[in-house]
């Protein structure tokens, strides 16, 4: 089938998305509908935003639907309505229901950021770094009514830098499924791919991030740490609390104990101690290893790199 003749409905929300729908279009998919998520506010002054999926469709002259929810008539008549061939989903953030999932002559294939079974649910890219995984990736999956229970299409695995935030490998995971995604639909149109049932005895799930996950405490492992900074940057933050003090890390690196940045008189001082503190080093002492922290926020400030605050901080005190 030629691409321009297979009509296709696009859900997502977020950048991934986005990233996701560009390279339909791109690869000359004809998508006669986007989805996504209402717009939300955003920021202290609640400027109502578009989400990254409205913006690319109304660039790319989509006709973009945003319903509260699927599970109506209305809802189920306008997808209806554009006798479609495909539905294609990525990070869309809502169930579809199975009479939706029933519209398409070749089904509903979502793009999903892990490698199923393993990190089934909402937050699957955030709760890998938060969990150490050296590996993750991208699983092209036939959709059914389950939490992303249905037949894996094809995988692609996407290692973990042990430094890397959310965000990068947030990207690095759209752009490895863009790149793939249009050859999986030309395979899957064609009947050259064959969906394989996963083993739900191997599967794992990743509810949504709560505010109080950003909390951690000085006496925990510094790379237990260091992962929470690096999945919760963008959101909660990773944080340790001093009454109703909050302080905020936002960037951080391990230092092993063996280090030679570590002063020998250090070593053995309670958790949550500065060690070092200047120029750009200002680390702190965990329950094992030492953690620098290169981006903190202290209550009631803005965010700072350490180069630029760490003469603040005195060695042998706590950081808060």
């Amino acid at each position: 089938m030629d691409r321009r003749d297979l009509k296709i409905i696009f859900m997502g929300t977020p950048e991934f998305a986005g990233t996701n729908l560009k390279a339909l279009t791109g690869a000359g998919f004809n998508v006669v509908l986007a989805l996504c998520q209402p717009d939300k506010p955003v920021g202290r002054k609640h400027i109502l935003t578009a989400p990254p999926v409205k913006v690319i469709a109304q660039e790319e002259g989509i006709e973009v639907y945003q319903p509260d929810t699927l599970k109506t008539e209305e809802a189920l008549n306008k997808l209806q309505s554009y006798k479609a061939d495909l539905i294609v989903t990525a990070a869309y953030g809502k169930i579809l229901p199975k009479a939706i999932l029933d519209l398409p002559k070749y089904g509903c294939i979502n793009c999903h950021g892990s490698l199923l079974p393993k990190r089934r649910g909402s937050a699957p890219v955030q709760r890998s770094i938060l969990e150490g995984d050296k590996v993750t990736g991208i699983t092209f999956m036939k959709m059914d009514v389950g939490m992303d229970t249905g037949d894996i299409i094809e995988k692609i695995e996407v290692a973990i830098d042990p430094n890397e935030h959310t965000e990068s490998l947030m990207n690095r995971l759209a752009e490895a499924s863009a790149e793939k995604l249009p050859e999986i639909i030309d395979g899957w149109v064609e009947g050259k791919l064959n969906a394989t049932k996963q083993d739900d005895s191997e599967a794992t799930s990743c509810p949504p991030i709560r505010p109080e996950e950003g909390e951690f405490s000085w006496d925990q492992d510094a790379a237990d740490i260091h992962n929470r900074v690096r999945a919760l940057s963008a959101w909660p933050g990773a944080y340790v609390l001093k009454g109703e003090n909050k302080l905020k890390v936002l960037d951080s690196e391990v230092i092993s104990e063996d280090d030679s940045i570590i002063p020998a008189d250090m070593k053995d001082v309670m958790p949550g101690t500065i060690v070092k503190a200047k120029g750009e080093n200002l680390i702190v002492k965990c329950g094992k290893g030492f953690l620098k922290v290169k981006e903190l926020q202290q209550p009631g400030g803005k965010r700072l790199n350490s180069r630029d605050c760490a003469h603040n901080f005195t060695v042998g005190n706590p950081i808060i």
